[in-house]
């Protein structure tokens, strides 16, 4: 009876001591994600005003806009096309590089991977800023056109110079999890594949790449969720010419007169389910272990 009561006695404690860890991380999950996000899916079934204040009055509307109205329907496909198409870049770029880092000294690599996180040093809307300084038309890549003898090219306010914004910031965070995917991977498996007959590229195929899919699930994960909502980029280097969802959304609550947070707050669910949807995708295609 006696031990039985001790025991109780220490689950109490115990559970005391985790509510006490716990509970500073969950109130500031609370208050900074859990609370705005709700806000965020109330206003999303508001009315818009007159005058851009909030109508307390239930309505789909705002939702029914975003799949009637082209230019809502063309941000959507347009920022999920530009994500892909920068998944798809950031891995071709990236799996090489990964590749390469694993295949150096453990010195050298280690050096290697510090060059890959030295950018983090920097704000990214920093580094944005100098992108500008380098497409500008007085830029150093056009200066070095000019020194060439070449005529100047249009580099900076085009989609191109938005790709190529979107790589450069993301291209980390494919680099990182590809590195950890294939320092696992055991390279005497393509000796095996090249001892029954395979060629290099099918042994790539059909051996080293399965078995390094998680590490591309997740890179592809970590590049095309922040590369939807992304507006800095297409702002700075695009000019904001073409309507992205971020752009729309910084619109809507910041520049529109009169603003529109309803339809701003509908635009980021759809947004943020989406992305839900794509998280569980990968929590279903993927075991415990290889995440």
């Amino acid at each position: 009876m006696a031990l039985n009561t001790l025991e109780r006695e220490r689950q109490r404690r115990d559970r005391r001591s985790l509510t006490a860890l716990i509970s500073p991380g969950l109130l500031w999950l609370l208050l900074f994600f859990a609370l705005p996000l709700v806000v965020i899916l109330v206003y999303s079934f508001m009315t818009n005003g007159p005058r851009g204040n909030i109508v307390w009055r239930l309505t789909l509307e705002n939702y029914a806009t975003l799949f009637t109205k082209s230019i809502y329907v063309g941000a959507y496909l347009r920022s999920i096309s530009v994500s892909v198409l920068t998944t798809l870049l950031c891995l071709l770029l990236g799996y090489p590089l990964a590749l390469f880092i694993v295949r150096q000294p453990p010195r050298w690599r280690t050096i290697l991977i510090f060059l890959v996180l030295i950018p983090f040093w920097t704000n990214f809307l920093v580094r944005i800023y100098a992108w500008q300084i380098i497409l500008s038309n007085n830029g150093l890549v056009n200066s070095a056109l000019a020194a060439l003898g070449l005529p100047p090219l249009s580099l900076l306010n085009t989609e191109g110079a938005t790709l190529l914004g979107l790589v450069y910031g993301e291209l980390p965070f494919m680099v990182l999890p590809l590195y950890a995917a294939i320092d696992r991977f055991d390279f005497t498996l393509m000796e095996a594949a090249a001892d029954l007959g395979a060629s290099r590229r099918w042994a790539f195929l059909r051996v080293m790449l399965p078995i390094t899919m998680p590490g591309v699930a997740a890179g592809a994960v970590l590049v095309f969720i922040p590369t939807v909502g992304q507006f800095v980029v297409s702002e700075l280097l695009g000019g904001a010419k073409v309507d992205y969802l971020g752009n729309l959304i910084q619109r809507l609550f910041l520049r529109s007169n009169p603003p529109n947070w309803p339809l701003g707050s509908a635009m980021a669910m759809v947004m943020m389910l989406v992305l839900l949807a794509l998280i569980l995708l990968y929590f279903r295609t993927t075991s415990e272990e290889d995440r």
